[in-house]
């Protein structure tokens, strides 16, 4: 006959008993006597945290915690967990696979509005496919460019994430065998869990991006790199429901907005670069107080993921924004606002001859973009990116000044190179805008005449 526990009544030979003798080793015998003498029962225990009560269960969890844990390698963020976990998020509540009238739909309204958008601006067509995109499929396609925005300061925030944990714990660890093959090394375990932490937080917000978004661009950032226009109809077809709008209607004003984007991204050359950079600039200037960060994470488990990923949301590991990162910031918002604002504006000349609800759906759309969702929320939180283009209404007042007073054409030459970007002054006093761009080009031809003379001088002598 089995020996009974004294706490619990639960035969030592159980499922349980033989689970934890597992986990815990040699030990084990020691380590079940000093829990039961002071009350606790390992089975209650497990139970109240919410973990599976089948021991079979509770291992498969162990062993894709220490799967996740092996694999996540010197990287700051474990992309094998990115990607399974924006996958499981977006297909939550069912993803699937598109219809051929699905298909033939979108790509038809792609093609509707690359000649509505011909009538509006100067930029041809991006070219590259028009695509129909099941959620799933949106993450595939964008999580590339997600790893390029959210790596450079996951880098550093993993390595100060890894000091501060890591100083909690002692020299070394003895791991139980259940947990075989995870480093023990109290800095190295730390970087893991970090990479793993930042894996689970970008999957979150890729996922959830991907149950929200129409297409590719409407975030405000080029997520491919190769030219193409898209659409999600399943994200397309929640937006339309409840509206006063005919679902066609909607369809064909979401499709403009994602050409107008691929215009602007594909054919100006340095934009995709310029946005990128800015991320990266700020990620290089990354400051993290460890004192502040220290006292902040002294009641943290830091074993435990789920604490971290919730400490992670909360802004906790937030870093401290120096001037000159704060600067970068206020550049990179101005640049998505006008980007936004350009879209905005080209979009809505594009469809008003076309489309009766065009101005009724230019507004909730600037409503939405400016709300943001939890996943933009997320992804700002963790990386300090604001993807909420906050001027987008001022820079589309100023699109639509410069286009009365300069011509389609002229609105769309400020884009040939980044030194003629409006800034936020320009956002600030739309009317001023042509006053100082040609005060600033007269600025240069003097300079540029007062350099070709000191020049001709020099050749002269020689």
């Amino acid at each position: 006959m089995d020996d009974v526990s004294p706490t619990s009544g639960r035969p030592e030979g159980s499922a349980w008993e033989q689970m934890l003798r597992q986990m815990f080793g040699p030990e084990a015998d020691e380590a079940l006597r000093q829990m039961r003498e002071q009350g606790l029962d390992p089975a209650q225990m497990v139970a109240a945290s919410g973990l599976p009560d089948d021991p079979a269960a509770l291992q498969q969890m162990i062993g894709q915690v220490q799967r996740m844990l092996a694999s996540s390698g010197d990287g700051p963020v474990n992309w094998d967990v990115a990607h399974d976990a924006a996958r499981q998020i977006a297909v939550t509540g069912g993803d699937p696979v598109l219809s051929p009238q699905q298909a033939r739909e979108a790509t038809e309204a792609l093609s509707v509005a690359e000649l509505w958008l011909d009538a509006a601006t100067d930029l041809p067509p991006a070219g590259g496919p028009a695509q129909a995109l099941s959620r799933s499929e949106w993450v595939e396609q964008t999580l590339p460019t997600w790893r390029l925005l959210t790596e450079p300061v996951a880098t550093s925030m993993s390595q100060a994430l890894a000091e501060t944990l890591s100083s909690q714990l002692p020299e070394s660890m003895d791991l139980p065998p259940a947990f075989a093959g995870m480093q023990a090394d109290p800095a190295t375990m730390m970087r893991q869990l970090g990479s793993l932490v930042f894996g689970m937080q970008v999957g979150q917000a890729a996922g959830s991006l991907a149950r929200e978004v129409f297409g590719l661009t409407d975030v405000g950032l080029p997520l491919v790199h190769s030219p193409a226009t898209a659409l999600v109809p399943g994200n397309v077809g929640d937006f339309a429901e409840g509206l006063e709008v005919p679902l066609e209607e909607v369809r064909l004003f979401l499709a403009a907005r994602e050409a107008a984007h691929a215009r602007l991204f594909t054919h100006v050359g340095w934009l995709r670069g310029h946005l990128l950079s800015a991320v990266d600039a700020y990620a290089r200037g990354i400051s993290i107080d460890l004192e502040s960060l220290e006292e902040s994470v002294r009641q943290i488990d830091p074993t435990d993921p789920q604490a971290l990923q919730g400490a992670l949301s909360s802004g906790v590991f937030a870093p401290q924004n120096t001037p000159e990162q704060q600067a970068v910031l206020e550049r990179l918002e101005t640049a998505l606002a006008l980007v936004e604002g350009w879209v905005d504006e080209v979009t809505a000349a594009a469809t008003l001859p076309h489309l009766p609800h065009t101005m009724q759906l230019r507004e909730m759309i600037r409503r939405r973009r400016a709300a943001g969702g939890p996943a933009e929320q997320t992804f700002a939180t963790l990386v300090g990116l604001e993807l909420r283009p906050r001027r987008s209404r001022d820079a589309a007042a100023l699109w639509a000044l410069i286009a009365r007073e300069s011509g389609p054409e002229g609105r769309d030459a400020v884009w040939d190179h980044p030194d003629l970007l409006p800034t936020a002054e320009d956002l600030d006093d739309p009317s001023g805008y042509q006053g100082r761009r040609q005060a600033a080009q007269d600025e240069h031809a003097d300079l540029d005449r007062a350099l070709a003379e000191i020049l001709g001088e020099e050749e002269d002598q020689g």
